[in-house]
């Protein structure tokens, strides 16, 4: 299984031998087992490191998850979309507009961005503080900014909506 993961930036080619039970990331290639434990944490094993996958929420291709407490977000992207995309044909998550959603939840520290600003997938829109850290809330596709829900100081819940993405033209 093949896949490619963008994470703050930095892309990752990602192949899977579920058979084997080994992944390569870009050019490393490592043993893994993954242990799926009753309260949702799934235990990453490679080699003798241990890491525990907590918070994992799937929306299209933005992933949101934390290793050992530190929250990351992802955009993933597998083999059909891959394709796709070497084909010329751009995939529905890329170029849907909608909503942002809160992946957890927290305090607004800060609003990056106003209705009617035009943004890009990838770019920043907002500061959502949770457990005492500061994530960026980037925006999963390009367009313009409809609806802000939120304002700074503002106390949200996991899967809030926070603003609206509307298409372009």
């Amino acid at each position: 299984m093949q896949f490619e993961s963008e994470i703050d930036g930095k892309v990752l080619s990602v192949s899977i031998k579920p058979d084997t039970s080994t992944a390569r990331v870009n050019d490393l290639e490592m043993p893994f087992q993954l242990i799926h434990q009753n309260n949702g944490r799934i235990l990453l094993r490679t080699g003798t490191k241990i890491y525990k996958i907590d918070n994992i929420t799937i929306d299209n291709q933005q992933v949101s998850f934390t290793i050992n407490g530190a929250y990351y977000e992802a955009i993933v992207k597998d083999e059909q979309e891959l394709l796709l995309e070497k084909l010329g044909f751009a995939s529905s998550a890329k170029l849907s507009a909608g909503d942002i959603l809160a992946p957890m939840p927290g305090k607004i520290l800060d609003i990056l961005i106003a209705p009617g600003d035009e943004i890009s997938a990838g770019q920043p829109v907002l500061i959502l503080e949770a457990m005492k850290m500061e994530n960026e809330i980037k925006a999963v596709s390009d367009g313009i900014i409809g609806a802000l829900h939120v304002k700074k100081g503002d106390n949200v819940e996991k899967n809030q909506t926070l603003l609206e993405i509307t298409p372009r033209g």
